[in-house]
């Protein structure tokens, strides 16, 4: 974990360069700043990317803190058609935002495919963070859409509602009616409000 978020850390430094060179241009224009964007994300996805075997292990290990955590988790699971698991979602800020990470979808708990989510936008928030997120597909027909899709953006092809709850609380399924369904906790495992809008989601090809 230390050595990960060391890349991630280390990944400001090229934003701080390409925010200055690009963001305070007076020629700067707008097709001009999306490729700023676009080249601050595939520098951190540079370095958040990794094996499926490291991807599954670190999968594993966030079911497990959401299973002790939250009372009903369990139940929660069951009924979910399946869960969207990533891990480590890692965000940097420095004028430009850009915010990226690598799950896997898991259904009767094993891995079918892996994926990552991807967001860019302009910022006015300085440091990094990372998170982990969750977001289970409550109903046959909500998986299918998402699995089938050939990238899946939140808000155009489907929407995420997060359930902020806090560490120790409960789910009470009964209550779920939406047909997919979010959540999200830091490293020290507290729960927090989340949007994901705008943010697509693509399978990747994992070894």
């Amino acid at each position: 974990k230390n050595r990960r978020m060391k890349r991630i850390n280390a990944v400001i430094n090229i934003l701080f360069v390409i925010f200055i060179s690009q963001i305070f241009s007076v020629t700067t224009s707008a097709a001009q700043i999306d490729v700023t964007i676009n080249e601050a994300i595939e520098n951190l996805i540079d370095k958040v990317q990794a094996s499926a075997t490291e991807i599954d292990q670190e999968v594993d290990k966030t079911i497990d803190i959401f299973l002790s955590e939250i009372e009903g988790a369990e139940i929660f699971f069951n009924q979910a058609s399946g869960i969207l698991v990533f891990p480590r979602v890692a965000k940097v800020g420095m004028g430009i935002g850009v915010q990226t990470g690598e799950g896997a979808l898991r259904v009767n708990g094993e891995s079918i495919d892996y994926y990552r989510t991807i967001s860019g936008s302009i910022v006015f928030q300085l440091g990094a963070q990372a998170k982990a997120i969750i977001i289970a597909f409550m109903t046959a027909q909500a998986l299918e859409g998402f699995h089938n899709s050939n990238g899946w953006t939140v808000g155009v092809d489907g929407s995420v509602t997060f359930i902020d709850i806090g560490m120790g609380k409960s789910i009470d399924s009964e209550r779920i009616k939406d047909p997919v369904v979010g959540f999200s906790f830091d490293p020290r495992g507290l729960m927090y409000g989340l949007t994901l809008e705008g943010s697509k989601i693509i399978k990747v090809i994992k070894e």
